[in-house]
């Protein structure tokens, strides 16, 4: 079995990257730990700073994971900006800035990227959907108002979450390249 470490402070994320890389024969390690976040437009540009700033902490091979949601009536906002925002005005601001608005389209995209302190790769996972009109029950960050593309509800109301995860996507790609190191 590879193993590889996970850097970042959310609990949640961990235990869904441990539980889509684990069945593939990836064992997850956990590393809380604060990751400087750069400002920069580029979702890559941050995942990839990210990446080496937790493989500087503890030298030895370390994936991180940015997201963002990305609104298309918002002209793409909140982006890169998703964390920020979240934490801010959270999914309750979301809906209102849409409120009224017919477009709700909206994808989420995820990035992977994995550094051995002389490369830095990154794989991308991205889920076309629409945003909600209200706010669902249970999940966390954006799940209670994102509904995947193909789907009837939102990702805090599927069962099956990882199965249309951006988040799969990314970390699929990232499994795949990396069992065959």
């Amino acid at each position: 079995m590879r193993r590889v470490t996970f850097a970042s402070t959310n609990q949640n994320k961990y235990r869904e990257v441990r539980s889509i890389l684990g069945p593939r024969g990836i064992d997850v390690e956990f590393a809380k730990m604060e990751l400087v976040e750069i400002q920069s437009d580029s979702l890559e540009a941050i995942a990839k700073e990210k990446a080496r700033g937790a493989f500087s902490q503890m030298s030895r091979p370390v994936i991180v994971e940015d997201d963002g949601l990305f609104i298309d009536a918002l002209s793409g906002f909140p982006g890169q900006y998703s964390s920020y925002v979240f934490k801010t005005i959270g999914n309750a601001g979301i809906l209102k800035l849409l409120s009224g608005m017919h477009d709700r389209s909206a994808s989420f995209v995820s990035l992977i990227a994995f550094c051995d302190g002389k490369d830095v790769a990154v794989f991308e996972g991205k889920v076309a959907g629409k945003i909600s009109e209200k706010e669902a029950r249970g999940g966390w960050g954006y799940d209670p108002i994102f509904v995947p593309d193909g789907a009837k509800c939102t990702y805090a109301e599927l069962e099956n979450k990882n199965d249309y995860s951006h988040r799969r996507k990314a970390l699929d790609s990232f499994a795949e390249w990396y069992l065959h190191l």
